[in-house]
């Protein structure tokens, strides 16, 4: 997977408060959720323009069970079926009658239209 270059669309940066890779154009980093300052603020958004698809679930370990273990695995492919990304996004333990809910949402916003954004 190819990055694309810095002031275009998908292009990426590292958020300078929590270092995970994001798009340039975020304005609120979605893994820490702390503002990122533009020089073009006027211009950028920080409400998705849509949720296409946004998905939760929980699992509850039974009380006569044992402890259970789960990893939470996130794979993104393109139309081909081909997968362009994997990530780890956590791992833990549950004892018995504990409960965990996931949520899974995919935030969309059209790429700004040929402007670059300045960091500071």
């Amino acid at each position: 997977m190819s990055n694309p270059q810095p002031g275009t669309a998908g292009a990426t940066r590292t958020c300078p408060h929590c270092r995970e890779t994001i798009l340039e154009s975020a304005v609120v980093c979605p893994a820490c959720r702390h503002k990122l300052h533009f020089t073009d603020a006027a211009s950028a958004t920080a409400t998705p323009a849509s949720v296409p698809l946004r998905v939760e679930g929980s699992f509850r370990n039974p009380v006569d069970g044992g402890a259970w273990e789960y990893s939470m695995v996130l794979t993104i492919r393109d139309e081909r079926g081909e997968e362009i990304a994997r990530k780890l996004v956590g791992v833990g333990a549950m004892r018995p009658d504990e409960q965990r809910t996931f949520t899974l949402s995919v935030e969309m916003n059209p790429a700004a239209a040929g402007g670059k954004r300045m960091w500071h």
